[in-house]
């Protein structure tokens, strides 16, 4: 089963999709996609962490080319997130993101689709994007594009979609993967 978590900065949607993942029968493997970049980075990767402690989920960190992750097949996979994920494939590397960006999206989805073969369950955590405006600078708007457009292919094909807002799902398809 694949379960797409959908919301905005700090809405709630990562400690949704984790307790989620923690309804499930099976091992719990966290993938980590965000770089330590900064402070506010490790503060959020602590934080993050202090709430799976305890819970048995091991975690792999993974900035790149998701599709090389190898996963225990009896695994309930937690993707945290998609935005740092397609952050990092489209500006790691050197290239034109106006050139790449429908590369980098197909590179992604690919991506979770393999890890959705791979394991028992996969839930992906990932931003909403364009309700913020149209006008945006620089790179901004072909990142949003690009992951307007992952997490549209995603919700098509998921499972069970959900966004969440303030911290209070709101279903948009399919039905609980668990009774949390």
């Amino acid at each position: 089963m694949v379960s797409l978590i959908v919301g905005g900065a700090a809405s709630g949607k990562s400690a949704y999709a984790e307790n989620l993942s923690l309804g499930l029968d099976g091992r719990r493997v966290y993938v980590a996609t965000m770089k330590p970049w900064d402070e506010e980075c490790r503060t959020r990767i602590a934080r993050h962490r202090a709430r799976r402690a305890g819970h048995g989920f091991v975690t792999l960190e993974c900035y790149h080319d998701l599709v090389t992750l190898e996963v225990p097949r009896d695994a309930n996979v937690l993707l945290d997130c998609l935005g740092n994920l397609l952050s990092n494939e489209m500006y790691d590397h050197d290239t034109n993101a106006t050139n790449v960006r429908l590369l980098t999206a197909d590179v992604v989805i690919e991506g979770v689709r393999h890890l959705a073969a791979t394991c028992q369950n996969l839930t992906v955590v990932t931003n909403e994007v364009c309700l913020g405006g149209t006008n945006y600078e620089g790179d901004t708007l072909p990142y949003l594009q690009a992951l307007g457009r992952t997490n549209r292919t995603l919700a098509t094909e998921a499972d069970f979609v959900c966004e969440v807002v303030a911290g209070l799902p709101n279903v948009l398809k399919g039905a609980r993967p668990c009774a949390c």
